[in-house]
């Protein structure tokens, strides 16, 4: 789609579905020096072709080094916008604290649902991997997210993501977020079986539920 003053959105989304970093970043730096609104560039061009990025991953059309090639395309963009989106006091979506449990090191599935959190317009802060419990409760106390992600690849740490969920609800967060868990061994099953809101199999299906269970906690708190 091109805009009256013939900048070319759908060029950019491509740059970004084609993993073209420098392209994206000049692409960017062109729509914000022609006074294209910043929320629009990253809505119709940096996260319109991350969306379709998720989609073929979904769909096993692309594979994890493609994904990682787009988000830093992305990135390139985000780069010249998040600064002015800060000034013009733009706010996200909504905040997802994630990290990989305490006792497992594994990243690359939680790194990639990040990623595509952050395409989708999400704030994501990532505590990395071997996230004790205090630190996740510090992060959601500095924060205020809507959604906490637990990633776990070991069969010996999943016990760790209800040991997680248990003290929030002691703690009477689960009024006002949602957790969702993820990994290899975690199934759907799982996930209800140890209280969790949410579960995604694969990075894109976890955005599609995060969105979900952000929608449902601004039905219940307008």
């Amino acid at each position: 789609m091109t805009t009256p003053d013939g900048f070319d959105f759908d060029a950019l989304a491509q740059a970004v579905i084609d993993g073209q970093a420098e392209t994206a970043g000049d692409l960017t730096r062109r729509a914000l020096d022609a006074g294209i609104a910043p929320a629009d560039i990253l809505e119709r061009g940096l996260i319109a072709g991350m969306r379709v990025v998720g989609v073929r991953f979904r769909d096993n059309i692309i594979f994890v080094p493609e994904v990682l090639i787009a988000a830093r395309a992305m990135k390139a963009g985000m780069a010249h916008l998040e600064p002015i989106l800060a000034a013009c006091g733009i706010e996200p979506i909504g905040t997802v604290v994630i990290g990989t449990v305490k006792g497992d090191i594994h990243d690359i599935g939680k790194n990639l649902v990040g990623m595509m959190l952050r395409g989708a317009g999400f704030r994501v802060v990532d505590l990395g991997v071997n996230v004790a419990l205090p630190k996740f409760l510090a992060a959601i106390d500095e924060h205020q997210p809507q959604i906490v992600g637990m990633s776990a690849l070991l069969t010996t740490t999943m016990g760790q993501m209800k040991t997680n969920i248990d003290a929030f609800r002691e703690r009477g967060l689960d009024r006002r977020l949602r957790v969702m868990v993820g990994g290899a061994p975690v199934s759907e099953e799982y996930a209800r079986t140890i209280g969790a809101d949410g579960y995604g199999k694969d990075a894109s299906s976890a955005v599609q539920r995060a969105q979900a269970l952000l929608d449902e906690l601004k039905a219940v708190r307008p």
